[in-house]
């Protein structure tokens, strides 16, 4: 495999610094063939793929990105606040024995050695944020940074706090989207999927809250196009009360985030050091199955109510056929994390398909 464009060699701060890494950096640019005609959210692109947040952690990646021909990027999920990145290592590989590893609430998943086919991963950052002036400045850099038929995303999310009450949290929902949109970002994504309630799990299964936060975000942004960033539901009302919710507030889902996990080492122990941090998010291969369950239910959903929402599959996307496959389960648009890190070709190869 390429050398990934984020090292999981190196610490967060270093790939900020340092990085992209391996071909990305060398200031190679694909070049798009014809006039963009794919829809995504009011904007022509030239192909219903991009990188989902997470590895573009500055203006240099997105850059590197676009280059690459990822024609839609989505600039790594920022908060109203500086807020710290967990200790390293952040990125390790794990072994997904079966797909029912995951499928189970008390998942547990042994690391393994590199980073080598079939590859899945813990992903497990806590969510860092620089200070709203520097990523506000860094994230007008990337968006500048889109050529014709491309365009950049900016994620964005809420943060606990102490003491802090329910409508507190809601507020600094929509105070992180007034402070993304104000960039000029043309599409916002917020993130509901990291767990971010206590110990309790992810924003996007609390669906009183979920409807709450979005409600105000929209009251924020007004028109401008929003996505809602989700995780693997079990329960079929629950996928039908975000439907709707989405229908109402939103522009598109994407589904899905990483699956959470409990992550040992090779002797049972927690593997990544640091409190809180034995259960953590899996991405890559071992995901694919849930990303295309949730694209398949959210499309079946949508076309059995009439909803307008768009639908992007995300999870375990390493190959053009993994592509495809998201595509005929009814995704409008398709993203990868793992797969494009280690393959910075993975849009061109798609491209040359889809010709």
């Amino acid at each position: 495999m390429l050398q990934p464009f984020y090292d999981p060699e190196k610490s967060y701060e270093e790939n900020y610094a340092e990085g992209p890494f391996g071909i990305f950096a060398d200031n190679e640019v694909i070049e798009n063939k014809g006039k963009p005609e794919y829809d995504f959210l009011g904007v022509k692109v030239n192909s219903p793929f991009g990188i989902a947040a997470g590895p573009l952690v500055n203006s240099k990646f997105c850059k590197s990105a676009f280059e690459k021909g990822f024609d839609i990027c989505v600039y790594k999920t920022v908060r109203s606040q500086m807020y710290p990145c967990h200790p390293y290592p952040n990125v390790v590989s794990v072994d997904i024995p079966n797909d029912e590893s995951l499928a189970k609430s008390d998942a547990r998943l042994v690391v393994k050695d590199g980073f080598n086919p079939p590859l899945s991963i813990t992903n497990s950052f806590g969510v860092p944020s620089r200070s709203p002036e520097i990523w506000q400045a860094d994230t007008k850099k990337a968006i500048s940074y889109a050529s014709n038929g491309q365009v950049l995303v900016s994620a964005f999310m809420g943060t606990v706090k102490t003491n802090q009450t329910p409508e507190e949290f809601i507020a600094d929902h929509a105070l992180a989207a007034m402070e993304a949109k104000s960039t000029g970002a043309p599409i916002l994504e917020v993130n509901l999927s990291c767990p971010n309630i206590g110990n309790e799990g992810l924003i996007c299964y609390d669906l009183d809250m979920t409807q709450k936060i979005c409600e105000a975000i929209r009251e924020e942004i007004g028109d401008t196009p929003l996505i809602l960033k989700v995780g693997y539901y079990k329960n079929e009302n629950d996928i039908k009360r975000l439907a709707e919710i989405a229908d109402q507030y939103a522009d598109a889902i994407a589904c899905i985030n990483t699956m959470q996990a409990e992550v040992v080492d090779k002797n049972g122990n927690q593997a990544l050091p640091g409190e809180g941090r034995l259960r953590s998010g899996i991405a890559g291969e071992g995901i694919k199955w849930a990303g295309l369950e949730m694209t398949r239910k959210f499309k079946e959903i949508r076309n059995e109510f009439g909803y307008s929402y768009d639908v992007i599959g995300v999870g375990g996307v390493f190959t053009p056929e993994d592509f495809f496959e998201y595509r005929n389960a009814g995704a409008d648009i398709v993203m990868s994390v793992t797969g494009a890190m280690w393959n910075p070709y993975l849009a061109k190869e798609i491209k040359e398909r889809l010709e």
